[in-house]
């Protein structure tokens, strides 16, 4: 499945597919049979780059749309 990136309405980014993750010294997060993942927008996670869903009790308000 190729790499489908959803940025959420007032949340997260979710990504599917076929992916990997690393943080800027080049070190890869462990996904191991992850599929799905979910990146914080709001930066209230205690678990970033990954959402805890925060960004509900943060009223984190951002509509996204394509142009």
């Amino acid at each position: 499945m190729a790499t489908k990136i959803t940025v959420k309405d007032h949340g997260s980014i979710q990504v599917e597919g076929e992916f990997e993750v690393f943080d800027l010294k080049g070190k890869k997060f462990d996904l191991t049979g992850k599929q799905t993942i979910w990146l914080c927008r709001c930066g209230h996670s205690k678990n970033k780059p990954f959402c805890d869903g925060s960004h509900k009790a943060a009223n984190f308000n951002s509509e996204i749309n394509a142009k």
